[in-house]
């Protein structure tokens, strides 16, 4: 911990991104930085241990941990959070706000590259990348194998959710489709909603009976959790892939996998689980109708520096 007199912004817990470039900055902007190891369970509770002069911190910069009421006790001088992803579920924002501790978010850090790997896992499952890898895994060619791809060009796109990546995919993709179609209520109220051309505001039963793919763009809130359920699967074509690049929890995977195995879903594609890191092999794994990627979708070069060092500047700048 370096000496400063402008204040102590400690790290939460460290992920996969390296802290060293938000350190850089804060050291430079005059403020000392502590790394924690606080728990990412979702059902911790209680106060943690913490170094000493770790309760003075006036920042923090969340990964995975659980930013819990009694966490937030702990540091009793905190003034902002900032979050290493666009979503902030892992924080309890009402009781952040209550307090008068701000949430940062990362919004439009990954924008391009999670539409982009929204777009890959689609193109995937409908042109049979998995069923192929097996087919030739097995020693079988073209005789053996089974899929048969839809033309791009006669399938509707359905976007849950019209933000930043929902309207990159929509860019992406509309020289591919023949229909991109979207819903979002939000959007749809906003007195000067922008929406991308080529893409028609339809309400959610019309989007669910329309969209021959179906991509989730929605955060996990107390509305949204579960909400690709069984009784959602069955409002959606037989023929329908549905793909999540958003948040786990948004489904309830039980449900997914009674779906394929009943043929009442064409395939599911994910970068996320309910639970990460899955706890042993994750229930949908293996089946040719399901491709599952380990939360990457927000990964470049180019983003993989943004997320490491944004927080640490979204910090400095509120704090000013």
């Amino acid at each position: 911990m370096e000496p400063t007199s402008r204040g102590l912004i400690v790290f939460s817990d460290i992920t996969d991104l390296d802290p060293a470039p938000a350190e850089a900055a804060l050291h430079g902007a005059g403020y000392s930085t502590l790394r924690l190891d606080l728990p990412t369970g979702a059902m911790h509770t209680g106060t943690p241990t913490l170094p000493p002069g770790a309760e003075t911190a006036v920042g923090m910069i969340v990964g995975w941990a659980r930013i819990t009421p009694e966490v937030m006790d702990a540091f009793p001088d905190l003034k902002v959070i900032a979050t290493c992803s666009v979503g902030t579920d892992m924080v309890d924002v009402e009781t952040a706000r209550r307090r008068n501790i701000a949430v940062l978010n990362l919004a439009g850090v990954a924008s391009e590259e999670v539409a982009s790997h929204a777009l890959a896992l689609i193109l995937a499952a409908e042109r049979g990348l998995m069923p192929g890898l097996q087919t030739v895994a097995k020693g079988g060619w073209t005789e053996e194998f089974s899929w048969r791809p839809r033309r791009l060009s006669e399938l509707t796109l359905g976007l849950y959710g019209l933000g930043r990546i929902g309207a990159e995919l929509a860019r992406l993709a509309a020289p591919l489709f023949r229909d991109i179609v979207a819903y979002d209520p939000f959007v749809a109220a906003a007195p000067h909603g922008r929406v991308p051309a080529g893409v028609r505001l339809v309400d959610e039963a019309r989007l669910l009976s329309a969209s021959d793919v179906l991509s989730l763009h929605v955060p996990s809130t107390p509305a949204t959790r579960g909400m690709v359920n069984e009784a959602f699967l069955a409002r959606l074509q037989p023929s329908t892939i549905v793909c999540n690049v958003s948040r786990g929890d948004l489904v309830v995977e039980g449900g997914i996998r009674r779906a394929l195995a009943a043929g009442r879903l064409r395939a599911y594609v994910a970068d996320v689980l309910a639970v990460e890191p899955p706890q042993g092999t994750p229930e949908l794994t293996g089946a040719p109708d399901v491709l599952l990627t380990p939360h990457i979708a927000f990964l470049s070069t180019t983003s993989e520096l943004l997320y490491a060092q944004q927080p640490a500047l979204s910090i400095i700048d509120y704090l000013k």
